[in-house]
């Protein structure tokens, strides 16, 4: 199968639009990032607010009063994922994990258990909230090795050294690098020696000695004087070059795990739901004091535990993140 090619001028672009699948939150930003939070702060103080109110049972919290409070307290939290639910169905994908957690938070209003469809709600948006956080810092991590990328190249050309993009310079072209200056692409060596910082390339910290003749990599910081090289590869086929373009595949493309979960969810969850409806009808023709409320309750709760999205978050975001944690170590 032939690989596709990353066009390497987007890339910076694209890790800083940030495209990602996050449910419908954005982290962007300080101010973005916590308005994000707004939403569970508001349904948990809620929700507290309420249980104490039960507890000491205070004349004005009854029946209509607690259906109001808690549907506001729902509200912030259950929403999106009412919504998210709705539009899966409506693009043809019904049983998902939205659909799962809306069944289970509604039936628990219906059967009067308010509070704990507050709270089911409520913990699946902050383990959403988690998973953000977490994709934004990895995010973070890559972008930072994005920034590694040479933005010019001091290129002798018409008996001078011209500032050009390293994307426009030739193979035996002759290339000037200043102190500190990264080396924009792989070549060889034309000075005497010279000194360079790998740390974006290889995570080594100490300073590289290389001599005339020696290759010099695209991505390394130039330590010790002056020096020229001579090119060997374009920049698109330059170490640099390579390792951005692995990890924005790696990024883009699906492990073979995750691509199995998926797949797996797609016949779990129906399954799921079959099951959770014997639980609440079948013990009619087997049990003498049959109660649907409590039949009913048990049903729903089978419906939370078995939700799906521990294994169909757990595996991308385990992925992403583990490219995240890499690109800060240098790997």
């Amino acid at each position: 199968m032939k690989k596709k090619k990353v066009n390497l001028k987007d890339i910076k672009s694209n890790s800083e639009n940030g495209h990602s699948h996050d449910n419908g939150h954005n982290h962007d930003g300080s101010s973005s990032g916590f308005k994000t939070y707004i939403p569970a702060v508001i349904s948990f103080t809620m929700l507290i607010i309420g249980i104490e109110l039960h507890y000491f049972d205070v004349d004005f919290f009854e029946k209509w009063t607690q259906i109001v409070w808690y549907t506001i307290a729902y509200l912030p939290v259950g929403y999106p994922v009412l919504k998210e639910g709705w539009r899966s169905i409506r693009r043809g994908d019904v049983f998902t994990e939205f659909f799962l957690m809306s069944i289970a938070t509604i039936g628990a209003f219906a059967i009067g258990e308010y509070p704990e469809g507050v709270a089911v709600m409520l913990f699946y948006s902050i383990g959403e909230l988690f998973q953000g956080a977490a994709v934004k810092r990895a995010k973070t991590n890559i972008k930072a090795l994005l920034d590694v990328r040479p933005n010019e190249a001091l290129v002798y050309r018409t008996n001078n050294y011209i500032s050009v993009s390293p994307e426009t310079v030739a193979i035996g072209e002759k290339v000037q690098v200043r102190v500190g200056e990264k080396v924009p692409l792989d070549g060889i060596l034309l000075s005497k020696k010279g000194s360079f910082n790998t740390a974006a390339l290889t995570g080594e910290s100490k300073p590289d000695s290389v001599l005339k003749g020696e290759k010099v990599f695209a991505g390394s910081i130039n330590m010790d004087g002056v020096i020229e090289i001579q090119t060997t590869k374009e920049f698109k086929d330059s170490s640099i070059a390579r390792i951005l373009d692995m990890v924005q595949n790696a990024t883009a493309r699906k492990s073979k795990t995750e691509l199995f979960i998926r797949k797996f969810a797609r016949v779990y969850t129906p399954i799921v739901v079959v099951l959770a409806i014997g639980v609440t009808f079948l013990p009619y023709f087997f049990i003498d004091n049959y109660v649907f409320r409590d039949w009913l309750y048990r049903a729903l709760i089978f419906l939370v535990i078995s939700c799906p999205c521990a294994l169909v978050i757990s595996i991308p975001l385990g992925y992403f993140g583990g490219l995240g944690a890499a690109s800060n170590n240098g790997i």
